[in-house]
């Protein structure tokens, strides 16, 4: 991925890590549009940005999806970088009955939200000059958050989704899969407060080093991930797992 001259589309670009994200790249001179659901959190995130825009996008919503993407190659011919980065979570009980609507919504969202944009955006894609497909996925998808299943489970399937992608498109454009450890954002209830997380403006500088430091890489693994994203070579997912549950 280049440094710049990029034009970017980022969901989930209003706020957290794609906010953060956005910012970074706008600031290195590429065109940025982010995609959010909230307007007045879209009119934020380019406040001040000449340049930046926005569309409102639901990546629930597969007619919407349809609708924007059609629009965004029609508007801006040049984008060749897609940034997956909607995401929602939220703690789970999966050991008594429950009500099942927020497991199947982030499903819906993590991992049917980037298959859709994918599709619908790929064959764009690959007729563009240094174009590339980023997900990010989650430390979770390598060794789960107990308290949060479902969430874990569909960065899982992220993942295996994102390797799958990158051989198939090895010839015609590159996949970045972004893995983030536990960064303090909005994404969780005390995710801010809580000091496992990683501060986000430490966590955005590290991912965009990382790209220039490695423009080819596959995934870009920032430290604090490291232990998660190698625990079952290392035969460490037990370890952790059991660390998480002890720690809340």
């Amino acid at each position: 991925m280049n440094r710049a001259g990029n034009t970017i589309f980022i969901t989930g670009g209003s706020s957290g890590i794609g906010r953060a994200l956005a910012h970074r790249w706008h600031d290195w001179g590429n065109k940025v549009i982010v995609a959010g659901r909230r307007r007045d959190a879209l009119e934020e995130t380019v406040e001040g940005r000449p340049g930046m825009m926005f569309y409102e996008l639901n990546v629930d919503d597969s007619d919407a999806i349809t609708r924007v993407t059609r629009r965004l190659i029609a508007e801006h011919p040049d984008l060749n970088i897609l940034v997956n980065c909607a995401g929602i979570s939220g703690a789970e009980d999966p050991t008594t009955a429950r009500n099942l609507s927020r497991a199947e919504k982030m499903v819906e969202t993590n991992f049917l939200g980037p298959v859709r944009m994918i599709d619908a955006l790929v064959d764009h894609l690959k007729s563009r000059p240094a174009a590339a497909i980023v997900v990010v996925s989650s430390g979770t998808g390598f060794v789960p958050y107990p308290a949060a299943p479902t969430y874990s489970a569909s960065k899982a399937a992220l993942h295996s989704y994102t390797v799958s992608l990158r051989a198939l498109l090895r010839d015609d454009l590159q996949v970045i899969e972004i893995i983030p450890p536990q960064v303090a954002t909005d994404l969780m209830e005390g995710l801010k407060e809580s000091p496992y997380s990683v501060p986000l403006e430490k966590f955005a500088d590290d991912v965009l080093a990382l790209l220039v430091a490695q423009p080819s890489a596959d995934e870009i693994i920032v430290d604090e991930v490291t232990p998660f994203r190698f625990a079952e070579r290392d035969g460490k997912v037990r370890e952790i797992v059991n660390a998480m549950v002890a720690n809340g």
